[in-house]
């Protein structure tokens, strides 16, 4: 892998854009022949040099590439998907999806060909990009049609390679529509599983398709998240865009900042637990996905309006912990420790914490200004109910005499 190597080194030396797809071949000892393929870095790839990043493997790489790298993206640029290392498979050069994708007849298994395609996925492509870029453990499979059935076959296994299928108007070997809901009813590791059809779809494919999706909706299998679609309007080659975002929307779903839907549906109708609603969430990513991110300031603030709507104040505490775990230069922390003492009333540790915030970092909508502001209002309010006049209590009449004093009398 001469191109790959001369590859690494450009990118040590900071020559190359931020953003890069490079073409490059792989030696197969199983396929005994040169396979092309397509590499795809994420944006922050050289910046973030500890992080690393899902792999999706595209079968059909020759026109899946684009369409994914494109809907990838798009999600990019809105922080709503995450950066992944795409690594698209040429299979159409001389239409080897065709040999690639060989199956028995009578078990639906790979053989042949097949049979060797299937061991340089798991055996020689996968280490191979493991070894020369920063791959998490989480990866994803993608195919249309041929290779979408071809695909399904690493189910077949006890422990499958991949953690998430994207299985677009696949093409069923024998037998699959029975076997894949088998295998997905018994996943033991979290499992996504998208496919789809259309209506423009070919008619012998989708009732198989249809049949197939009957079968996994009995299944009742906590590890397994599904999706199944049918794209009214759409042929057999088109649903393929309709079928890439909301496939990446569904894997990706944990990723995404908190939105108003997730905040009013999840989150506001909580009774308590809201910071751990937030650290459940971006563990959930580091664990699923591999991906350890710092939390968003939006995702802190939804957290923070979610104890203000529901008068938690005590859970302020926790929050300032998590704010200053992630952004230690900045004011987040002091300005959560301030509204703790705020709204349960202590006013002198309030002013002090929004004075401490101010000679910290702004972040966010938090500005050095704002907290100026906020502790001059405290201490308005301190000082007026300091100048409150006191409460006079009123004087009772006291007997003459006591029954004492009334016996020293006489």
């Amino acid at each position: 892998m001469k191109k790959l190597i001369l590859f690494l080194l450009l990118v040590g030396s900071g020559s190359l854009l931020a953003q890069r797809t490079i073409t490059d071949t792989i030696t197969s000892q199983k396929l005994n022949e040169d396979r092309e393929i397509k590499i795809g870095l994420p944006p922050s790839y050289d910046k973030n040099k500890s992080q690393k990043y899902p792999l999706l493997i595209l079968f059909d790489g020759d026109f899946l590439f684009d369409a994914f790298q494109g809907a990838l993206s798009y999600g990019y640029y809105w922080d709503d998907l995450p950066e992944v290392i795409i690594v698209g498979i040429s299979q159409n050069k001389n239409n080897e999806r065709e040999t690639d994708c060989t199956v028995d007849e009578t078990t639906g298994l790979p053989s042949e060909k097949g049979a060797d395609f299937f061991e340089f996925i798991g055996m020689e492509l996968i280490p191979s990009i493991q070894k020369n870029f920063r791959a998490a453990p989480f990866r994803i499979a993608a195919g249309l049609d041929t290779t979408a059935g071809f695909l399904n076959c690493y189910l077949y296994k006890d422990q499958p390679i991949f953690n998430a299928f994207i299985s677009m108007s696949p093409e069923l070997p024998t037998g699959m529509e029975e076997q894949i809901p088998e295998r997905l009813a018994a996943v033991q590791q979290t499992t996504f599983y998208y496919h789809c059809t259309a209506d423009g779809d070919m008619k012998k494919m989708r009732t198989r398709i249809q049949a197939m999706d009957a079968e996994i909706k009995k299944i009742n299998n906590p590890k397994l998240n599904y999706v199944y679609e049918e794209f009214k309007g759409a042929s057999h080659y088109s649903l393929v865009l309709h079928a890439i975002p909301s496939a990446l929307y569904q894997i990706f779903s944990v990723y995404q900042p908190i939105s108003t839907a997730e905040f009013q549906e999840k989150i506001a109708v909580l009774p308590s637990g809201y910071v751990k609603y937030l650290t459940d969430k971006y563990d959930m990513l580091e664990k699923v996905l591999g991906l350890k991110l710092q939390i968003r300031i939006n995702d802190f603030k939804a957290i923070e309006a979610a104890i203000l709507k529901n008068k938690a104040y005590p859970e302020f505490d926790q929050l300032s912990q998590l704010a200053r775990k992630n952004y230690p230069k900045s004011m987040l922390a002091d300005y959560h420790l301030a509204q703790l003492y705020e709204k349960t009333g202590d006013l002198k540790r309030a002013i002090k914490s929004y004075q401490t915030a101010f000679q910290k970092e702004e972040i966010g909508d938090l500005t050095k200004d704002m907290m100026l502001e906020r502790a001059d209002a405290l201490k308005g309010a301190a000082k007026a109910k300091a100048e409150e006049p006191e409460e006079e209590v009123p004087a009772t009449d006291a007997p003459a005499e006591t029954p004492t004093e009334e016996k020293k009398s006489e």
